[in-house]
């Protein structure tokens, strides 16, 4: 095909210049038919189409192309072949030629078959009528180290205002916690959400659009009165504002890629800038109002928000002789009075909680490491009481950061005989009487020069039981509290009766 320049410069040198024939195709190194084609058609540009593409190593492997390219289009769409994939088949078999023939090939069989493009219907929203919720994998660098996050992302379908937050993973309890943070954002939820068919909320698809909906995804959206409504496998278009919702924050928030130091740093960037965005972009279907003024428009029309609903993922498990249970490939201390006996783990977003036969035997922060033991010391105090021992090697309480007063009875224990066996005493208190009255004891012990157990003990027993004597166990307690005079005359008073 000549260019437009190319044509354009025949013309000038020919009714221009003069110029014949001949000089202007030795000069331009053209053939003469091809200047004598542009000069005697007029035209400005022209291009040459071959009316017949001559394939002579696709020939007798037609049949078979065909075949495959039938095959191909009557798949799911999930389960559809590229052409790259279908010529590699084909070279399989035996074929020689080249992708381009086949590729030519295969468009030419769309177009008899009649194979378009997709045509989709534009879909309207009421306020507060229906949101959607879709999950999405970023990279970001987090304390300096490459990390790929989940997004959740949610978006009100008539006012496009978005939510988006990070987690580690994609699980139920991550799930449920996203619902509960967009919809106290939101301060409402809409009276219907529309998903694809993720494994967290749907367990079965039949025919159409019935699902059979995991248990505890029913309960969250019966908290929130919200009517769940899976999509057809493998049709994102029927959530298209949140598909494309993911594709907006790919290329605005998180390109470049982010460096950030956790995830909550990660989280209250991304609100801030669903809020910047909402407040400086105009409304696709409201020219004249920002998506912030609409979000605002729509707000009272919304399901008002029911409160937290309790979303942790259940399951059971054995606590070991060690005082540890293993979830999600770490493990969690418990009370040392529930070894031996089953217990649930309640596994939130950002906590663990183990309960056995309804009271909690233990709660940590979660963490998403792996092979990680997360202590807590206080748990491993009654097994002080008969190993005090372990309270200097024992892994629990390497580290273990008391309370000021505390550590200095600690500290001045350490240099004892007996002080872990006294220490331990200390620590087995606060069991009964609690960590701020055993705290108070012990300031107040040092406060008089002493450091002994039995002191302190003596102390929180005058505080439990402040009658008028007091108990005291060692001579040094003599200087804590002063005993009443004694009454010599009541014994005279009895002996006369």
């Amino acid at each position: 095909m000549l260019i437009v320049e190319t044509i354009g410069r025949i013309r000038r040198e020919h009714l221009v210049k003069g110029k014949s024939i001949r000089e202007i195709a030795r000069d331009l190194k053209l053939s003469r038919n091809t200047v004598r084609k542009v000069l005697r058609s007029g035209d400005t540009s022209f291009s040459y189409e071959r009316e017949v593409q001559p394939r002579p190593k696709l020939g007798r492997w037609r049949e078979e192309l065909e075949r495959l390219l039938a095959k191909n289009a009557g798949a799911a769409a999930r389960e559809r072949l590229t052409l790259i994939r279908l010529f590699e088949e084909l070279r399989a078999l035996g074929y020689e030629g080249g992708y381009d023939a086949v590729r030519r090939y295969a468009r030419i069989w769309n177009r008899r078959a009649g194979q378009t493009a997709e045509a989709f219907v534009p879909l309207s929203f009421a306020p507060g009528e229906a949101y959607q919720f879709d999950w999405s994998h970023e990279i970001v660098l987090m304390s300096g180290v490459t990390v790929t996050v989940k997004l959740a992302h949610v978006r009100l379908c008539h006012s496009r205002m978005m939510f988006v937050r990070a987690y580690p993973r994609e699980s139920q309890e991550m799930v449920f916690d996203a619902h509960e943070r967009a919809f106290a954002f939101f301060k409402g939820a809409c009276t219907r959400g529309i998903y694809d068919n993720m494994k967290t909320a749907v367990e079965t698809v039949f025919v159409g659009k019935d699902r059979q909906y995991n248990r505890r995804f029913l309960q969250m959206c019966a908290h929130h009165l919200v009517d769940p409504v899976a999509c057809t496998p493998a049709s994102g278009w029927e959530k298209g504002q949140v598909e494309n919702q993911v594709g907006l924050v790919r290329e605005r928030f998180l390109t470049p890629r982010l460096r950030v130091r956790s995830y909550d740093e990660l989280n209250v960037w991304l609100m801030d800038k669903c809020i910047a965005y909402a407040k400086a972009h105009a409304h696709p279907e409201r020219p004249d109002r920002t998506v912030w003024e609409v979000f605002e428009e729509e707000r009272p029309r919304l399901v008002a928000y029911r409160g937290r609903f309790d979303g942790f993922h259940a399951l059971p498990a054995s606590v070991s002789k060690t005082c540890l249970v293993r979830f999600d490939n770490n493990k969690y201390s418990v009370n040392a009075s529930a070894v031996g006996r089953p217990v649930e783990i309640h596994a939130y977003a950002d906590r663990i909680v183990i309960r056995q036969d309804g009271r909690n035997v233990g709660e940590h922060h979660r963490s998403y490491g792996r092979g990680e033991t997360i202590y807590d010391p206080w748990h491993y105090v009654p097994v002080l009481a008969r190993k005090p021992g372990a309270l200097r090697n024992g892994a629990p309480f390497r580290d273990w950061v008391l309370p000021t007063a505390l550590e200095r009875v600690r500290r001045r224990l350490a240099g004892s005989d007996d002080g872990d066996r006294q220490m331990v005493a200390i620590l087995a208190a606060v069991l009964t009487d609690g960590l701020p009255a055993v705290e108070a004891a012990c300031a107040h012990a040092m406060s008089e020069g002493v450091h002994s157990s039995d002191v302190i003990i003596n102390i929180l027993a005058r505080h439990r039981d402040p009658g008028p004597t007091a108990i005291i166990l060692t001579p040094a307690a003599l200087t804590l509290r002063h005993t009443p005079a004694a009454d010599c005359a009541r014994y005279d008073q009895l002996r006369s009766r």
